[in-house]
């Protein structure tokens, strides 16, 4: 399926997806609060039928963050770059997606140690590498006095 007939498809079933410009992959950026309901949509469509989640990740842009979720169809050939805002940068929270994909447990738990973004309704929401107490390296305004790592 092309990227223009993938986009109808979408469309017909989250009509509030907005599209963004991508050579490579078809992107688009959906709203937080409805972020699990759309991705169960995306899964579950025999049109879309997005059942591999092979990515997921943050971006801090200082003032909000926007999750990144690569969606693949191994049905039908196609794959997809989802997008959504969080725009509580002091506590950052957005639903899970573990409970579509079970590979969005491990990046999840990766994600929250290193950026801190809270997911609601993980099955286990330890930190992977870090104490407790370290803060969150890959953000922006981190510092670490001890080791004297300053951005």
């Amino acid at each position: 399926m092309d990227h223009e007939n993938l986009k109808n498809q979408i469309l017909s079933l989250i009509p509030e997806a907005e599209f963004r410009e991508n050579k490579q992959f078809l992107e688009i950026i959906v709203p937080s609060a409805k972020l699990n309901s759309i991705c169960k949509e995306l899964k579950n469509s025999g049109n879309t039928w997005f059942d591999y989640l092979f990515c997921l990740t943050a971006i801090d842009w200082n003032d909000h963050f926007m999750m990144v979720y690569h969606l693949t169809s191994t049905k039908h050939n196609h794959t997809l770059v989802l997008k959504t805002r969080v725009d509580n940068h002091q506590n950052p929270e957005v639903d899970t997606v573990s409970d579509i994909w079970r590979t969005a447990e491990f990046h999840e738990r990766e994600v929250y140690d290193l950026f801190g973004i809270k997911f609601n309704n993980h099955p286990d929401p330890r930190r992977l590498f870090l104490e407790d107490d370290y803060g969150f390296p890959l953000r922006k305004d981190f510092t670490d006095e001890i080791n004297m790592i300053v951005r």
